[in-house]
């Protein structure tokens, strides 16, 4: 990092929370943190201990001038390292000065994730229809629970040769759908989120973290 940034990004996490606002960390396990961005500088992250640790920060439909998106890519890259990762999310919506200043292939341990079909730089290109990721997005400021966002299928029950086996039931007694039951609807994913939380989880495993 050049001296003028390392200056910025001190001079940045130096000031108090106040002046900001600052996004609060929502927890994802493992050491995980979650920080939602709309608007810049008032969501500059603001994590409790001084540096947020592995993290993921959600820039999609987030707003910011160049100033401010200069001020989130100094904190970044005052904070990131190949042992302290940082997740970002970005879509089409994303502010241009913030898609200029976070791109992907930049230092180690950041690893910028997008939707593959925008057109976008990043490390990581997700399959997710525009209208899915706005969704799934917009569920969490509903109130939805950030972990729900994270489940393919939290109450699918699981019937196979393994579940008869251990229940000892035959082939013939096995539960059965209701005839002319229509599936319940599927679970509301965050698969950008999802996509981010397993690449910490694949870390962690390989105890890269």
């Amino acid at each position: 990092m050049n001296l003028p940034l390392r200056l910025l990004a001190v001079a940045v996490c130096a000031l108090p929370s106040a002046v900001f606002g600052g996004a609060q960390p929502r927890d994802l396990g493992q050491g995980l943190s979650y920080y939602r961005v709309h608007e810049l500088p008032g969501d500059l992250p603001s994590p409790p201990l001084g540096r947020p640790g592995p993290c993921v920060l959600d820039l999609r439909f987030a707003k910011a001038d160049e100033i401010a998106a200069s001020a989130l890519r100094a904190w970044v890259r005052f904070n990131v390292s190949a042992h302290s990762p940082i997740f970002v999310l970005e879509n089409a919506a994303t502010s241009p000065s913030l898609l200029a200043a976070l791109t992907g292939s930049g230092p180690a341990g950041l690893i910028v994730i997008a939707p593959e079909s925008v057109g976008l730089g990043p490390d990581i290109r997700v399959r997710v229809a525009a209208d899915a990721d706005r969704n799934a997005y917009e569920a969490l400021d509903k109130g939805a629970a950030i972990q729900s966002l994270l489940n393919d299928n939290p109450e699918k029950p699981r019937v196979d040769e393994a579940y008869l086996e251990k229940e000892h039931l035959a082939d013939s007694e096995a539960p059965e759908v209701a005839a002319g039951k229509p599936p319940p609807p599927p679970p509301m994913v965050d698969t950008m989120l999802q996509r981010a939380v397993q690449l910490h989880r694949g870390l962690i495993a390989l105890k890269r973290l």
